[in-house]
């Protein structure tokens, strides 16, 4: 049986609840350790998050223009 990884948007400093301003994967998308996932926006900067290990994408929880904050399941 496969493990399953649950992927969390991360800390990215003083910035409470960013934008996801793009989602780089799709269910079913097969993926690289370090392969970018979703882009997020700060006003200071895009911020690429990658994958922590390689693996398939399952399901996902975030949407494109909406902001989320630290912890949350993406």
């Amino acid at each position: 049986m496969a493990n399953t990884l649950t992927i969390t948007i991360p800390d990215i400093g003083d910035f409470k609840d960013v934008p996801v301003i793009e989602v780089l994967v799709k269910p079913g998308d097969t993926v690289e350790k370090e392969t970018s996932l979703i882009t997020l926006e700060t006003d200071k900067a895009a911020m690429e998050v990658p994958s922590p290990q390689a693996g398939i994408v399952k399901t996902l929880h975030i949407k494109v223009g909406i902001k989320y904050r630290k912890g949350v399941l993406f």
